[in-house]
């Protein structure tokens, strides 16, 4: 599985980089990836079919859970062949769909990045690899829509999907982090079987939830899809019809056996789903774009995909994987063939297309295939699952099973309806009052490479339609993979008369019904029709809210005043401590503040330094009773008996009294005198309090160590497995040797830093200080700004430095 994953990575990269000359036979290049992995997943079918299981884990940070752990079974299976055999197809499609003047291998190469990506999704069995992959899905799918960059609306469409997918992802991030934790564990397999419960489990479960209905274009989170349309008509039919839209699905059907008795779950996925599947096939009835009515309707299957998958039993998991794989083949079908209309005649609105069935007859044959499998007419795939699906609910092991039939009945009228209206719309001669503007009409007969594609799909619909048994091996591995009691599927076009087929025949005569007063069904819609209610609105409004609440926001909290950062930085140091002390979260140690008078003098030493650097007028002597702290620690170190710290601390604090000592010769003498404020009252006491909790939380450190020091294993293994008996040595050369390297490289850094000032000095021949002055730049309330006197040429220096600025009222800050 990674040898195929990383395949995919390689290909990418080497399209990307010399695919330029292929032109767009470089789509032919890529469909070798898809194809490759479709081969590999039907090598491996028959052992999925027996019920096993086929892992694969390359080990990263094991202590981290950071593994990329693979698994496939039958549910994984059936993704895998779906992203690879439709992958293919839209490949080959591309070839003539695009134009040939131009390169394509930058495109073609991100497309088969996403395509990698979606296959290592459904086959990650650890949650941190499995977001990894989500988020490349979303990225991608970002860079797809946007293909066109020099179109204001496929960017904003594509950056509306990436936030939506992106936020909705990092909410699944948090639950499925929380369930790793509960379950302790971070593979999803064993996250499902341990199966956490409680308050916390709830939450993780709706974040969880949130990232899933984002993904898979749910309401309320549905305005990107339509939008995504922008995109070209290979990523709609690939991206956001058949395979990256059903990530979402993908993970509900994961979670759904395991999950679905919680309290909110089945409420939640129900309630959404519902509504999700009747507005897409109610907003369907009202877009005149083909690749509208298109998105609307994947909308409504996507939410009555949400409702089999997510109800967790038996038979309506069934249902939803038979669904799943409708419709992907119907309509990935639907959209490529969307796409050779648009090709041919350069128009998708339908209130300019009329006759095309003249025109282009295999087109029109294979788009009446697919519409009436997604309008679950008999014989078609489409009818197979939309009949198990209502069979699953009439019999449903819950009490309001029959508001769900109700719900996925009114919704599937809804998609006859729209599926009658797109191949009216696009197909049949209309009369001059049905036309609105120009009609469109095909400019040729169009390429074998267009028509093939789609129609295979349309093919296969009807295969799977017409002998569903012969599928039952894949359909039930499928669900015995995502519940492992279930006894196996058994699909077949003719069950007797039942319930289900009666209410399939009613589904087909009100879809008729409703397409037959279609003008009546526009009017009541349009006085229905509120704007302000409409989720892309919405979005549009929410993002242009931030835009002008970001700049107050960013005013507030990054005023430029040092003393505003430095307060927020220390209160939050003192609340935070204050809470876990209040709390009792922490206990104090028995504390010895001295072993000997010795250490007493060294402490209270550094301690008088402090006070005289913070009570010092001259900069100098400031500087050197800082250094005294330093010595003062060194000599502690040294008490203690730890020489190579004292040296360390001794080098460092004698290279800092360096470099201040060069730049404050630069600097007035004398630090500026501040003015006694009530104000400084507060400061004082944050800054006391600060000092108090930080010592406390590092007594609290040092005393919390549950395990043995590293020393001993540092003692045992110096000589054995280092050969040096001077243990500090062994530490610093070979067990943290890249420690070592790296400070010897900040100690040259900094070499070359003191090196460059002294001679920067060396370059004044007067010796004297070329900054003597300090003012307060002209209409500045912040702190003071050091420029420049004057120099032996009578002329001004017009270099200054710039010790902060204070904006906003920011407190005045004293110069260094």
């Amino acid at each position: 599985m990674t040898g195929l994953l990383i395949g995919f990575a390689v290909l990418s990269l080497v399209i990307a980089l010399f695919g330029r000359p292929l032109g767009r036979n470089v789509f032919l290049a890529c469909a070798v990836g898809p194809a490759a992995g479709l081969v590999w997943v039907a090598s491996q079918l028959h052992t999925v079919w027996d019920h096993q299981i086929i892992t694969q884990t390359v080990t990263w940070v094991p202590e981290l859970g950071l593994n990329f752990d693979f698994r496939l079974d039958g549910f994984s299976a059936l993704m895998a062949v779906l992203i690879t055999g439709i992958g293919v197809l839209v490949f080959l499609y591309s070839r003539s769909y695009f134009d040939a003047g131009q390169s394509w291998n930058r495109f073609a190469a991100t497309l088969l990045v996403f395509s990698g990506s979606m296959l290592g999704l459904v086959l990650s069995d650890n949650v941190f690899t499995l977001f990894v992959f989500w988020e490349l899905t979303s990225v991608t799918s970002y860079l797809l829509i946007a293909t066109n960059d020099t179109s204001v609306e496929a960017r904003e469409s594509a950056l509306q999907a990436f936030l939506i997918t992106g936020g909705g992802g990092l909410a699944m991030l948090a639950g499925l982090v929380i369930l790793a934790m509960q379950a302790g564990t971070v593979s999803l397999s064993g996250i499902l079987s341990a199966a956490p419960t409680g308050t916390l489990a709830d939450v993780a479960l709706l974040l969880v939830l949130v990232g899933c209905f984002t993904k898979s274009a749910q309401v309320p989170f549905h305005s990107w899809l339509p939008r995504a349309m922008a995109g070209p008509t290979p990523v709609s039919a690939y991206l956001h019809s058949a395979t990256m839209v059903k990530a979402g699905i993908y993970l509900m059907a994961r979670f759904a056996p395991a999950f679905a008795d919680a309290p909110l779950w089945r409420p939640v996925v129900l309630v959404v789903g519902g509504a999700t599947m009747l507005l897409g096939g109610w907003r369907a009835l009202r877009q005149y774009d083909l690749k509208s009515i298109l998105a609307y309707g994947t909308i409504s299957q996507l939410g009555f995909l949400t409702v089999c998958l997510g109800a967790g039993f038996e038979e309506a998991l069934a249902a939803g994987v038979t669904l799943l794989v409708a419709h992907a083949m119907f309509k990935a079908a639907l959209f490529l063939l969307a796409g050779v209309v648009d090709h041919e005649t350069h128009d998708r609105d339908i209130r300019h297309l009329s006759g095309l069935a003249r025109d282009l007859p295999s087109v029109a044959l294979a788009t009446a295939i697919a519409a009436s499998s997604m309008a679950g007419v008999p014989l078609m795939f489409g009818f197979i699952a939309k009949e198990s699906a209502y069979d699953a609910f009439v019999n449903a092991p819950f009490g309001w099973g029959g508001a769900v039939l109700v719900t996925i009945v009114a919704g599937s009228i809804l998609t006859f309806a729209y599926s009658a209206r797109l191949l009216w719309g696009a197909f049949v001669t209309k009369t001059p009052a049905e036309l609105d503007g120009p009609q469109a009409s095909a400019h040729g007969t169009p390429s074998a490479w267009l028509v093939a594609p789609p129609s295979m799909l349309a093919i296969l619909t009807v295969v799977f339609g017409v002998v569903p048994a012969a599928f039952d091996n894949l359909i039930g591995s499928a669900v015995n993979a995502l519940d492992s009691e279930a006894h196996g599927v058994h699909l077949a076009l003719w069950h007797g008369v039942t319930t289900a087929l009666i209410l399939s025949l009613f589904t087909l005569a009100a879809g008729i019904l409703v397409f037959l007063t279609r003008h009546s069904v526009a009017t009541f819609q349009r006085r229905l029709s509120t704007p302000e209610l409409d989720t892309d609105n919405v979005y549009q409004a929410s993002v242009r809210g931030l835009r002008r609440f970001a700049p107050q926001v960013a005013a507030t909290v990054q005023s430029g005043s040092l003393p505003a950062y430095l307060t927020v930085i220390i209160a939050t140091v003192v609340g935070v401590s204050a809470i876990a002390f209040g709390s009792g979260l922490t206990e104090f140690p028995e504390t010895v503040w001295a072993e000997n008078i010795l250490q007493f003098v060294l402490a209270m030493t550094a301690v008088i330094f402090a006070l005289a650097a913070a009570r010092s007028e001259r900069r100098f002597a400031a500087a050197l009773c800082l250094g005294g702290v330093g010595y003062s620690v060194a000599a502690l170190f040294l008490v203690q008996g730890a020489p190579d710290l004292a040296l360390t601390q001794l080098a460092i604090e004698t290279l800092s009294l360096v470099v201040f000592v060069l730049f404050l010769r630069h600097l007035p003498k004398r630090v500026r005198t501040v003015t006694w404020r009530p104000g400084d009252i507060a400061r004082i006491g944050l800054a006391v309090l600060s000092g108090t909790f930080v010592s406390l939380i590092t007594l609290i450190a040092v005393a919390a160590r549950n395990r043995p020091s590293v020393a001993e294993e540092f003692l045992a293994k110096a000589y054995p497995e280092a050969g040096g008996h001077n243990v500090v040595n062994v530490i610093l050369v070979d067990f943290r040797g890249y420690d070592t390297q790296l400070e010897i490289t900040v100690l040259s850094v900094a070499a070359l830093g003191v090196f460059a000032l002294v001679r920067a000095a060396r370059r004044d021949p007067t010796g004297q200080a070329k900054f003597d002055e300090v003012t307060t730049s002209p209409g500045s309330s912040g702190p003071d700004t050091i420029t420049a006197g004057s120099s032996d040429s009578g002329g001004s220096d017009s270099r200054a430095i710039g010790v902060g600025t204070a904006s906003q009222g920011g407190d005045p800050v004293a110069s260094a």
